[in-house]
């Protein structure tokens, strides 16, 4: 019997720092670094941070959903994030760096949505829950220099980490 992968898209600032939370985690079967959302084909680095081509950085998780359901992901993904802030996330501004969740179905739009809906209502956060969920557009794999980021420069990751590190603790406590 062969196994079925699915895949999820979530951008959260800097893909750097979005790869390691979901790259280790049982089910994860390959996690890109890349760019999505805009009207450039195959974009480069440089152009989405020029702000021209409309993409978001991002990243593509394959997975197999027998043992990590696409509801966990977007959870995990939450914990990542900073969803009030709608024009990057920490240290890392501007459009390229907004916090969407990007979804491929209608299954995977009615989990996210609801997760946001449960997000907005547990009143965790004093603002208002502003990242968006919109429909996957093709994703378009970052330069191989981007890939396992945390892996080849453990020291520049961590200093990265840090303030996404201290957000989730004084804000996903339990409460």
């Amino acid at each position: 019997m062969t196994k079925t992968i699915e895949t999820a898209i979530f951008a959260g600032g800097c893909f750097w720092c979005m790869v390691e939370p979901f790259d280790s985690l049982p089910g994860i079967e390959k996690v890109r670094s890349g760019y999505t959302g805009g009207h450039t084909v195959n974009p480069t680095y440089e152009e989405v941070s020029s702000h021209t081509t409309g993409h978001t950085e991002a990243v593509k998780i394959w997975f197999d959903p027998e043992k990590l359901t696409y509801d966990e992901l977007v959870t995990i993904y939450w914990e990542q994030t900073d969803p009030t802030d709608a024009m990057g996330q920490f240290q890392d501004r501007g459009d390229n760096y907004r916090p969407v969740i990007f979804v491929a179905n209608q299954a995977q739009r009615e989990i996210a949505e609801q997760s946001k809906a449960s997000l907005q209502a547990s009143a965790r956060f004093e603002q208002p829950i502003v990242t968006t969920i919109e429909d996957a557009k093709p994703f378009y794999d970052a330069e191989e220099y981007h890939q396992d980021f945390y892996k080849k420069e453990p020291t520049r990751e961590a200093l990265e980490m840090e303030q996404r590190l201290a957000f989730k603790q004084k804000n996903w406590q339990k409460k």
